[in-house]
C-alpha cells in the first residue's frame, strides 16, 4: 500500500481523537504513514478544536 492521502490522514485524526479508531487502521497508520504529516494534522486538529471550543464559549455568553 502507497502513504495515506491527506483524506485518510485527517480521518485518521478524527477518529484517534475520538477514540474510535480502529486496531486494523492504527496499525495502517503506523506501518505505512509518516510520523510527521500525523504529528503536523494533530497539532493542527488540537489549534482548530480550541478555536471551535472558544467561539462556542463567545458565543454562549
Amino acid at each position: 500500500m502507497s502513504k495515506p492521502s491527506i483524506l485518510q490522514v485527517a480521518k485518521s485524526i478524527l477518529a484517534a481523537a475520538t477514540g474510535i479508531q480502529s486496531n486494523k487502521n492504527r496499525e495502517q497508520d503506523f506501518q505505512h504513514g509518516s510520523l510527521s504529516s500525523y504529528v503536523i494534522g494533530g497539532i493542527i486538529f488540537t489549534i482548530a478544536f480550541i478555536f471551535l471550543i472558544v467561539f462556542v464559549v463567545s458565543m454562549v455568553l
